[in-house]
């Protein structure tokens, strides 16, 4: 890459940073009926556009298929009338919700007669790095914009196409409104360099999250000077107790592994106590199988289930975004927490079991964002919990942990009142 080149990106995406900053400040002048005006508008209009969005996926969809993608990844990328309807009512949910930009967190008086009160405010101007999940688009605007937040995209090229349409429509919808259109910004450059570029944006953007695969991740985690809220891989498990309701486990297994293979929510890891093995692998193999689910499992897995072949340590600690599941049999609850301590990201994880004292170790000793007791793990979103959408899944620990939704998106400040008050 020649100096030139760098000199260009630098500019554009200072273009767009600049753009962020001022609709920003328009962003936060308004109030909660006309942000939540431009919500429903925005919604209204994905939906009038569907037949737009659906011609952009179609191309996304078919260079996707000519380069090989993978089927869960397609499936990702795919979008149909009913998931532009998702998101459309995605943006109306948000709309519906609490605005907590200026909510008192907390309020108090101090002997020398200052009020000091904590409020939330917005962060800014927020920076998104994901995949191919053209969903992303407008759950991402949808969550930053109820927050006052100006938001920068920066998606795949798998979904180039798709985001465009999405983020014009958005705009449009914006600009209906007499809204700054800049509220919402897609890189239209898919050039790697640009990404890494815009991971030192710092100057501009306040925060940055990733969604995606582990090694995009890592990569902004390693190389962005923003703030970064890292959101997670999702190795997530399901420990069967030996207590465990079999007709009750069974249904829960399928759904969390197959009811969508290609997100971060979906059951990779299975584990079972050896004290009901006998009963249960047999009947989890055949229901397993029948889904097409290739399980990868120790000696007694297998000796149960024919069709199991051998599972190695990197299985138990994979995402595997398809139908493939590692399942590994242990001889007491200790030592599934164990397991699933060392080998999950941190996402969810899920027992199933009918003894409430195991459920509570369960619930307390499992290190992740979110941990069920009898549910599946594909409840860890945002949509779910009732935040309307989410901005990723956080597996961190600071600023925010599991789904992120209009709260996440906040930060605060100190607004002190006093009355000629002077330190001694």
């Amino acid at each position: 890459m020649t100096s030139t080149n760098v000199s260009e990106i630098n500019e554009y995406l200072a273009s767009l940073g600049e753009k962020a900053q001022a609709a920003k400040t328009v962003l936060q002048g308004l109030t909660t009926a006309r942000k939540n005006q431009a919500l429903i508008c925005a919604a209204d209009a994905l939906v009038r556009e569907s037949a737009r969005l659906l011609a952009a996926n179609e191309k996304d969809c078919l260079r996707a298929k000519e380069n090989g993608m993978a089927a869960g990844l397609l499936d990702r990328l795919t979008l149909t009338d009913a998931r532009i309807a998702a998101m459309a009512e995605g943006l109306r949910q948000i709309a519906e919700l609490p605005d907590p930009v200026e909510e008192v967190m907390e309020a108090f008086d101090r002997p020398n007669g200052l009020h000091i009160e904590k409020v939330r405010v917005p962060m800014g101007v927020i920076g998104i790095i994901y995949e191919a999940r053209p969903n992303v688009t407008a759950d991402a605007f949808g969550l930053c914009f109820k927050t006052g937040n100006a938001v920068i995209l920066k998606g795949g090229k798998d979904a180039f196409y798709s985001n465009q349409a999405v983020t014009a429509v958005i705009g449009e919808a914006l600009e209906q409104e007499g809204i700054d259109r800049n509220a919402i910004q897609l890189i239209e450059n898919n050039d790697r360099a640009v990404t890494t570029a815009f991971m030192k944006l710092k100057e501009y953007v306040d925060v940055l999250i990733p969604r995606g695969g582990a090694g995009l991740i890592r990569s902004v985690v390693e190389n962005s000077t923003i703030p970064v809220i890292e959101t997670g891989t999702g190795n997530c498990h399901i420990f069967v107790d030996e207590t465990a309701d079999l007709d009750k486990a069974l249904p829960i297994i399928i759904n969390a592994k197959t009811q969508r293979i290609g997100v971060c929510n979906a059951c990779e890891s299975l584990l079972i106590h050896e004290r009901i093995a006998d009963r249960f692998l047999p009947i989890l193999g055949k229901a397993l199988i029948e889904k097409q689910v290739e399980i990868r499992g120790d000696e007694t897995v297998r000796e149960k289930i024919a069709e199991a072949v051998p599972a190695t340590e990197e299985d138990y600690g994979r995402e595997y975004l398809d139908l493939i599941i590692s399942a590994k049999t242990v001889a007491s609850l200790e030592e599934a927490i164990a397991h699933i301590n060392k080998y999950n990201t941190g996402h969810s994880d899920a027992i199933l079991t009918e003894d409430k004292a195991h459920a509570e170790k369960f619930l307390r000793e499992v290190d992740a964002a979110c941990v069920y007791v009898n549910a599946s793990t594909r409840f860890t979103d945002g949509f779910e919990f009732g935040f309307g959408a989410e901005i990723g899944i956080s597996t961190q620990k600071l600023h925010a942990r599991g789904p992120m939704g209009l709260r996440e998106l906040t930060s605060y400040k100190y607004r002190i009142t006093g009355d000629g008050q002077v330190r001694p």
